[in-house]
């Protein structure tokens, strides 16, 4: 029963948001009646919060297997792959992803989020440690790191949600030059991309 509130929960968030998403509407989707639905979960934001979650655990997942037995390969190739994941992680129904950035930290203090954050930086860590040499020497590590894992969520979000006339692969490309030259010292760093 849970598993069926949760999965009409994510859909009824995809479809109306975080505002227009009702115990009501839910249970309806779930095909329960709402006091069903209330044996499970008290409220409308218990039900989000339990969606959100799910979600990130999915979307961290998603990351983590793109990374893994990619640490042997080529800067360029591990970061591209890993915003890759991310990217394609975070491209859900709009209503739904923006019920996860604006409405997520709300209900939970910003718990869910920085978890996240905190495990996609690790697995950043993780590999920058062990591909210390060419990188800039001026910025600790887990300062870099925080800096960018934000930094990529932030400008993947807004590109997801405002939809600009940017080819996806045109807006990996440079954010995964964003990236790399960010940690490259500066007699490193690629130059700018042709305007064309």
């Amino acid at each position: 029963m849970v598993e069926r509130v949760l999965g009409a929960g994510r859909e009824v968030l995809a479809e109306h948001g975080y505002e227009g998403a009702s115990t009501s509407r839910i249970a309806a989707e779930a095909g329960i009646s709402p006091g069903s639905l209330y044996q499970y979960f008290p409220h409308k934001d218990a039900i989000v919060l339990a969606v959100l979650d799910r979600y990130s655990d999915a979307l961290v997942s998603a990351v983590t297997t793109r990374m893994s037995g990619q640490f042997e390969q080529p800067a360029p190739v591990v970061a591209r792959t890993t915003l890759a994941a991310l990217v394609d992680g975070l491209d859900v129904e709009p209503p739904f992803l923006r019920a996860v950035v604006e409405h997520g930290p709300r209900l939970d203090d910003g718990r869910a989020l920085r978890a996240f954050e905190q495990r996609v930086g690790e697995l950043v860590l993780a590999y920058l440690t062990t591909r210390r040499e060419g990188l800039r020497p001026d910025t600790p590590l887990d300062t870099a790191v925080w800096m960018m894992v934000r930094t990529v969520e932030h400008l993947t979000v807004r590109y997801l949600l405002d939809r600009p006339p940017i080819p996806r692969d045109r807006f990996l490309e440079e954010l995964t030059r964003l990236t790399l030259n960010y940690l490259r010292p500066p007699e490193k760093r690629d130059p700018p991309a042709d305007p064309a």
